[in-house]
């Protein structure tokens, strides 16, 4: 029977390398508290209210159908995007919509609110429609149908392989860790790719069916527990224990 050989471990690496271990695993823990942020400010917007819930995962990939004939604009008006337009515009572009966005009030008033107050960062920040552009605008006062079809694979595509390279990683710095039984080793390095593909496929599903949000939330939930779970192991060992081991040697204590 084949047993797993370790030939060193993460309180043995070189100072260089674990400078390097450290400097990844800390920008990548940064990163997902950002990521957490921007979700809190975006997705956790889309019912209007701040903080991630069912509904936020529903407006966001099924569509805010609760208003009836509700546009994207509209929805996002009155979600994500409620504080971020001053009280009249806002008002002005929910009128506009509500009366079926007539083409004379766009070249001489609502495209000109457009320009002064939402292309500043609509047609400057990635990820964010060009509102200002009549083709994007007239996607924008149709029913809200959550997220298209191309956003969905454009969006899926960079996650499961941007993410994928992370958690690869992530989890190759973590097979060096000691004191934990390869079968669960294993099972830890592969959670957070599970979790990611649940998360990513409920998008789709989602799309198609409001009642699998939920499992949109526990994939997101799922693959950060497993990769922060991994992190401050490795980080642990790395730094912590060698200091714990040396302090024992020095005592003469077991």
């Amino acid at each position: 029977m084949l047993k797993e050989i370790q030939r060193f471990t993460l309180a043995d690496l070189a100072l260089p390398i674990k400078t390097l271990f450290t400097g990844y695993l800390l920008a990548i823990g940064v990163g997902l508290l950002v990521a957490g942020g921007q979700i809190m400010l975006t997705h956790g917007m889309a019912d209007g209210k701040f903080g991630l819930s069912v509904d936020d995962i529903i407006y966001s990939y099924h569509g805010n159908h609760d208003g009836g004939n509700a546009t994207k604009l509209e929805s996002k008006l009155n979600g994500s995007m409620k504080e971020n337009a001053p009280p009249e515009i806002r008002m002005a572009l929910l009128k506009w919509s509500a009366a079926g966005a007539p083409e004379a009030q766009w070249a001489d008033d609502i495209q000109l609110k457009v320009e002064q107050y939402c292309s500043p960062c609509h047609a400057n920040m990635p990820g964010l429609a060009n509102i200002a552009d009549k083709a994007v605008m007239d996607e924008m006062v149709k029913q809200d149908e959550g997220a298209t079809v191309s956003t969905l694979t454009r969006v899926s595509h960079i996650h499961l392989f941007g993410i994928s390279f992370i958690f690869f990683f992530v989890g190759w710095i973590f097979t060096y860790a000691t004191g934990i039984s390869p079968l669960n080793k294993a099972i830890l390095i592969f959670t957070p790719f599970a979790f990611l593909i649940i998360d990513i496929a409920s998008w789709w599903l989602t799309k198609w069916s409001p009642n699998f949000a939920w499992f949109v939330i526990i994939g997101g939930f799922g693959y950060s527990m497993a990769a922060c779970i991994m992190i401050f192991t490795s980080l642990y060992q790395m730094w912590v224990l060698p200091m714990k081991l040396k302090a024992k040697q020095v005592t003469g204590t077991k």
